[in-house]
């Protein structure tokens, strides 16, 4: 099974590759292979109908890859051969065919021939040849390595690249084959490097379109590369602090390459390298003295060599080798700078300096002299040796000082450094339109601070430079640290980029100060007023919000508040404030922004008695941070509002008083019978008018009616003093209305049973039911005669209660000491003597009356005899 697939595999091959056997037709020219054709070039084909064809020219037709070719290319050559004209192009790849079919319908099969095309492009001449061979231990390696450059057009097809060498003078060629896609590179072998003879190098490229080469030639020494220098040392020279001596040993020996030396160095803090000029160092040497140097300074050193006549490849550059120059006395003076915090009384100064830039070795300590007075020089110096760099002060405000600090190492003393510090009101002007910027930059961003140059206030005043201070705020839970940085800038300048690696997200103020000059009488360095502005190298998200607080809640507003965060949470400069709240946990938030000066605000158009939730988000144009949630509840009542009801409810209080008085004025009348009910008057009631025999006589003008006081005498009964007095009269008698105790008696009594006829008296009569009173009928009244004949009571209908004599005369004695207002009765007469009445009489009897001024007593009445009625009883 697989001997007959691999058979029919063979065939169709062969089939493709030389074209339908079994076709009328052919194509020249023709190739059991690819044809490799030039892209950018025309190609022509023709197509030949063999003979016994049934077809001719007109029945030919050609096929690319890409489909039918247009018969505008075509050529018809004769009755039976057509050609074809195609330009080659990259994509023009696979089988062009000739295909013979009729027209019309016909039963003649068709005819198909093919060839296979591939473009390319033929090879480009390789550039840049270059051969090495490379020091191996002590002599140059075999290995040639050759490189070259083989363009960028890529051929399309199979290319192959070799390189050959050959040692003039000799026959044999060494070869190697590099079969890489483009290759640059290949390493042929020479078996032994030729020392001291010429050597050709060649790289041929070729592929089926042609070939290139390049080629070089040139002696053996041109391609050999050395070692760098061997051994390579830095010495310092005790009594020379500008120079350094290098030595090293040869890499290779002289009699296979003599080589010349190149030495370069550098400061230890620099990335700049100096190069010791080819001319110093031509020769077959091994030392070599570096000159010019700076004093206490490390230096790095790097050496290479060469072929003597320069005609090789430079080895590599060493390692670093590095070592520092000997000590000498300082060439410049220390940077001496100050810092002036002014307090209640005096002004705190802090001097700060730093090394000399020139130190020249290592300083060992600081000689300080200050003076200080009203004036200049007028009191003591201050002298101080010290090995720190920083010393402080008291200066009152107009006090002057002039400092001067000198710096010392194991070799000598510095220039002196001098600084003068003026009276609080004598201060130089200062530069103006300071602003920074920052220069973004890698690795890391600068910041950049231009200003206004200025001009010397006084002839006597020449401007020396520029001082640039940063100072790092750093807040701390009891005060503020400082950290201060200064540089100086030379005078013609107004911009420059600070050498400071400032933080990212820290807080600097950043000052200028101009530096004057007085060249009167003393030479004095003296700042001007500073210009200071803060400054962010990067700024950042704050990491703390603010905590907000509710000063006051009213009605419909609130006053919050809230602090400033921590200067280094805020991590950049607060744009704004953004103050967010909402009712309860509805979490519908509504906002206000305020300016970043702003740390308090009032929130209005509040619904009053509802709990809010408020947060400020404070913010920097790197983001936002929000602080913590506060809740507060809004008052039910407004500035004011109780006060107006209190003041309502007390005004309408008193007006009510006010009109309740005046009602109980107007009707006090009504209020008196509501509150004492009128006693009804004895005198006029109806029993005094009725008589049961005789009519009702006529009314009688009134009687004016006196109100007297008796006092009940003591232990002597007032019926009593009238026993007998009133003798009663059969015949005739006078009938008189009295109520019980009042007319006849001082006595009241409450209501209770009256004294009647045994057989009509109700003893079964409550207080609360109908009292009648008894009607007594005397007979000799007013000029009766009296009769001896016992009283009559007549039975009364009234509602009167009875007197308390009348009930209980036992106890009349006990109310001796009350008083008794009595209204005499208008029927009775003076001259008219009571009966005298004693205990078992029962005469009413009238109450003596007591009064203050003596009293003159009416002559007694006509004893009144008690008739009883004929005909029952009468109604009042």
């Amino acid at each position: 099974m697989d001997t007959s697939c691999n058979l029919l595999l063979l065939l169709m091959f062969l089939h493709y590759a030389v074209g339908f056997t079994n076709s009328c037709v052919k194509i020249l020219p023709d190739s059991s292979s690819s044809i490799v054709l030039e892209v950018g070039k025309d190609f022509t084909a023709t197509c030949h109908l063999l003979e016994g064809s049934d077809y001719t020219s007109d029945d030919i037709e050609w096929i690319s890859e890409n489909g039918s070719i247009p018969k505008q290319s075509y050529r018809r050559i004769n009755e039976t051969a057509v050609s074809v004209t195609v330009n080659i192009d990259s994509n023009l790849n696979g089988w062009l065919k000739c295909r013979a079919a009729k027209q019309s319908l016909s039963f003649v099969p068709p005819c198909v021939y093919g060839i296979s095309l591939h473009a390319g492009y033929p090879p480009l001449k390789p550039k840049n040849l270059s051969c090495i061979a490379v020091q191996e231990d002590k002599d140059i390696s075999p290995n040639l390595n050759c490189s070259w450059d083989p363009g960028l057009r890529n051929p399309l097809i199979d290319t192959t690249y070799t390189v050959y060498a050959n040692v003039l003078g000799t026959t044999q060629k060494h070869k190697a084959e590099c079969n890489q896609y483009l290759a640059r590179s290949c390493v042929v072998n020479l078996e032994t490097f030729p020392i001291h003879m010429i050597l050709k190098v060649w790289v041929e490229v070729k592929n089926a379109l042609g070939s290139e080469q390049s080629e070089l030639q040139n002696d053996s020494s041109y391609f050999a590369k050395p070692n760098p220098p061997l051994n390579v040392q830095v010495l310092a020279e005790v009594n020379i602090p500008t120079s350094l001596m290098v030595t090293w040993k040869h890499p290779i020996d002289r009699t296979i390459m003599k080589l010349s030396y190149a030495i370069r160095y550098r400061k230890a803090a620099s990335e700049v390298w100096i190069e010791v000029p080819e001319s110093f160092t031509r020769g077959y040497i091994e030392s070599f003295r570096l000159q010019s140097l700076e004093p206490y300074t490390e230096y790095v050193v790097q050496m290479r060599c060469i072929g003597e006549s320069k005609s090789s490849y430079w080895s590599d550059w060493s390692l670093n080798v590095a070592n520092s120059t000997a000590e000498a006395k300082p060439a410049s003076a220390p940077d001496l700078w100050r810092i002036i915090q002014p307090t209640a009384n005096n002004r705190n100064v802090t001097l700060i300096w730093k090394d000399p830039v020139k130190a020249n070795g290592k300083i060992l300590s600081y000689n300080l002299s200050i003076n200080q007075g009203y004036k200049m020089f007028e009191s003591p110096s201050i002298k101080e040796n010290t090995v720190s760099q920083m010393y402080s002060m008291e200066l009152p405000p107009g006090k002057m000082a002039n400092i001067e600090i000198t710096a010392f190492n194991s070799v000598g003393a510095s220039p002196k450094a001098s600084l003068f510090i003026p009276g609080s009101d004598k201060e130089l002007p200062g530069v103006e339109d300071m602003s920074w910027s920052v220069l973004d930059g890698k690795p890391e961003s600068k910041l950049q601070v231009k200003w206004t140059a200025v001009l010397p206030p006084r002839p006597t005043l020449h401007l020396s430079e520029y001082l640039l201070e940063w100072v790092k705020i750093t807040q701390s839970v009891h005060q503020t640290e400082l950290q201060v940085g200064w540089q100086r800038v030379p005078k013609n300048l107004t911009i420059t980029t600070l050498n400071a690696d400032l933080e990212k997200f820290k807080r600097y103020n950043i000052s200028v100060y101009p530096i004057y000059k007085n060249h009167s009488g003393h030479r004095l360095f003296q700042a001007g007023r500073p210009v200071t502005r803060p400054a962010y190298i990067q700024q950042g998200t704050p990491i703390e919000g603010p905590t907000v607080k509710v000063k006051k809640s009213k009605k419909n507003s609130a006053e919050l508040t809230w602090d400033e965060i921590p200067l280094d949470s805020q991590r950049g400069f607060i744009t704004n404030y953004t103050i967010f709240y909402a009712i309860g946990n509805t979490k519908q938030w509504k906002s206000v922004t305020v300016d970043p000066n702003v740390h308090s605000h009032v929130l209005t158009d509040l619904a009053s008695e509802t709990d809010y939730v408020v947060n400020v988000l404070v913010s920097t144009e790197a983001g936002s941070f929000k602080g913590t949630d506060c809740t507060f509840k809004t008052m039910k009542y407004g500035d004011g509002e109780v006060e107006v009801i209190v003041v309502v409810v007390c005004l309408g209080f008193l007006f009510l008083t006010v009109f309740i008085i005046m009602f109980c004025l107007r009707k006090r009348e009504v209020i008196k019978k509501m509150l004492w009910p009128q006693v009804p008057d004895p005198s006029d009631s109806s029993i005094a008018h009725w008589s049961p025999d005789f009519p009702i006589k006529a009314d009688l003008p009134k009687e004016d009616v006196s109100v007297v006081e008796v006092d009940v005498f003591d232990g002597k009964s007032l019926c009593e003093e009238e026993k007998g007095v009133l003798p009663l009269k059969k015949d005739k008698y006078l009938s008189e209305e009295h109520s019980s105790g009042i007319g006849g008696s001082s006595c009241m009594s409450s209501p209770r049973h009256s004294v009647s006829d045994s057989d009509e008296g109700d003893s079964g009569q409550t207080t609360s039911s109908t009292v009648q009173y008894s009607t007594v009928l005397g007979s000799g009244y007013k000029g009766q005669t009296p009769s001896h004949q016992p009283p009559a009571f007549a039975r009364s209908e009234s509602t009167q209660p009875l007197l308390d004599c009348e009930e209980h005369p036992d106890h009349l004695n006990e109310s001796q000491s009350r008083s008794s207002y009595f209204r005499r009765g208008r029927e009775l007469e003076p001259g008219v003597l009571a009966p005298e009445c004693d205990g078992g009489s029962l005469t009413f009897c009238p109450v003596q009356e007591e009064e203050v001024s003596p009293v003159t007593e009416e002559p007694p009445a006509s004893a009144l005899s008690y008739m009883p009625q004929k005909s029952g009883y009468r109604p009042q």
